[in-house]
This record gives structure tokens, sequence and C-alpha cells, in this order.
């Protein structure tokens, strides 16, 4: 295959450039790309940020989170993970996501690592994941992107992905290494990711050459990653609404919240509890309705909430509704 050189690690322009390539990148025959993100949370283009992905430890941790333009679930992206993206016109074969694909697993396969696709989009070995994909057509082309786990930190996936609507909430790192694994393991040759990522490309590209992006063309993916594929808007106001109940006790009493998020604002909230206050709490929540569910919005409308929960600060109660403690 003919091959682009991807060497950005930056998660929003990672994303810009996919669909560069799906959605403008008109060249006859397929191409892949290599490329890495650094610490990174990439959420389906269906999901909710807020019920997927533990948002707080992002913050803490100064991990990304990005929005990539195909289906499917969360994943947690860092520097022992590796990226690959095929795309390629649709015309001439009845079923190019298969084949691409299959170049992945027979690459895989020649290395010595005993993998297997199983369900709707994983690649397995000996039953745990160590690689999941996605697609999307566009017009007349169709592109896969997928992960390799190679020497990923499976305790940081467990912590980012630790939310109240995600699989992974409960299930803590015991029950994450028993439906996962790193492809490191089976593959001793390679000491570090680069050199599996060196060895991967040759496999791939064989005797084709590379495609050269023009400086027009990566300066048009640099705007779509600023305007685009970086903002609060996709990233977090494209959720799908979701529901949530906090509940926490506080010195002016046990608070319980219920709320929705829509389009990533708050929606239909309503507190409850015996807490103390001076004002009726549903004055509060119908000034909250339609604020944007992040902490300087929240805490710009929280200024005076000591009236309705007595010597309550606006950060606290920023950090209940984002958190719920």
């Amino acid at each position: 295959m003919k091959y682009l050189l991807n060497t950005h690690t930056d998660p929003h322009f990672n994303m810009a450039f996919d669909e560069f390539a799906l959605s403008s990148l008109a060249v006859p025959e397929p191409v892949f790309y290599l490329w890495q993100n650094r610490p990174s949370v990439i959420i389906g283009l269906n999901q909710s940020a807020y019920a997927e992905v533990n948002l707080p430890f992002l913050e803490k941790s100064g991990i990304t989170l990005a929005r990539r333009v195909t289906g499917g679930g969360a994943v947690y992206h860092d520097w022992g993970n590796l990226n690959y993206s095929i795309t390629g016109p649709l015309q001439g074969m009845s079923d190019k996501e298969e084949v691409y694909l299959e170049q992945i697993v027979s690459a895989l396969r020649s290395f010595g690592a005993p993998v297997e696709r199983s369900g709707r989009n994983d690649i397995l070995i000996n039953g745990r994941k160590c690689s999941g994909y996605a697609k999307r057509m566009v017009r007349d082309r169709i592109m896969i992107h997928g992960t390799l786990m190679f020497d990923v930190d499976l305790s940081m996936l467990t912590k980012v992905l630790a939310s109240p609507g995600s699989k992974l909430s409960a299930a803590g790192i015991a029950s994450v290494k028993s439906r996962v694994t790193n492809l490191k393991t089976y593959l001793p040759q390679f000491p570090s990711v680069k050199e599996f990522q060196a060895a991967l490309h040759k496999e791939l590209a064989g005797e084709d050459g590379e495609i050269r992006l023009t400086d027009a063309q990566l300066t048009a993916v640099q705007l779509q990653a600023d305007t685009r594929f970086s903002t609060w808007a996709w990233n977090y106001g494209h959720s799908p609404s979701a529901t949530f109940r906090m509940r926490k006790k506080f010195s002016c009493g046990t608070v319980e919240a219920h709320f929705s998020l829509r389009s990533g604002c708050l929606d239909n909230l309503t507190f409850g509890g015996d807490f103390l206050g001076n004002l009726p709490a549903e004055v509060i929540a119908a000034r909250l309705q339609g604020v944007p569910y992040r902490l300087p919005d929240l805490e710009a409308v929280l200024r005076d909430i000591g009236q309705y929960f007595d010597r309550m600060q606006p950060r606290e109660m920023a950090r209940f509704l984002l958190e719920g403690k």
C-alpha cells in the first residue's frame, strides 16, 4: 500500500487528519498511516463524554479528550499504544473493510502474535482484546482505523474510563486485565513501540511509496483541528443526552441532584434531601437550566449558592454536580 507519514501526537490534529484522509485525499489506491497520540481518551462519534469518561481525573492528570468521526466505544491512548488508519476507494471491491483489516491481522501473525478476530470490531489474543477498530464511509471512500495495544498502562486505562456510565466503573483493574492484553507480551523481539511501529510499517508498505501532503493540505488539517476537533462544542456539546443522580452529605444536610445533560448543558435539574437553606432550591435549579456542564459556567451561576444550601460555596456545589463528590 501507499502510505502517509503522520508524526503529530496532538489528538485533535490526528482526528482532523483522519477526516481529511477520508474525505479529501482523492487518490485511486488505498493509503495507510501509523500514528500515536499523547495520553488521551478518544470517544466515539455517538458517545456521551460525561457518561463514558472520568472527566475530573482527565482534568487533574492533563489527559486530553477528543471525539472521532467514527462510532464505537471510548479508548485510552498513551505512548504504549499505536494507531493505524487505512483509507481507500470502495469501487472495484465488495468488502474493502475485510480486506484492509486482514492486512493488519496478517501482519501481526507474521510477527508471531496468535491473533484472531472476534465480535463486531475486536482483535483478540487468547480471548483477550489487544485491538479494536471502527469504520466510516464518505461518498465512494471508506476508512478503518484502530488501536494496537502494545504496552499500554492498564491501570491508567481503568482510571480514565471509570465513570458513572461506563462499563469499567465498578470493574477495577483485575477485571480489565482479564479482558485485555498488550502485544508486547507476545512480541519480545520488539523492545519498544517504536521498533514495533517500524516493523509494521515495513510489512504494510512493501515496495510501495509515500504520498506527501502539501503545505496547503496540512494547513487545512490544522484549521479543522482548531475550529472543530479541539472545540468544546464537538468534544462535549456533541454528547447525546445522559441522565445522572448524585447524592452527598454536606454541612447543610444531605443533597440529592437529579438531572439530564442535553448537548452538553444541564437539563431538568431537581434537588432533593434534608438540607437547610434560606431560599427554595428550585429557584437555583431553574437558573442552572441550559448552563454548559463545565466548572467556570456552573460557578458563575452558583455565586450565591449559600442562600439555597447553608454555608455551601460555589465550587463545592459545582464539583458535586460534575463529580458527585
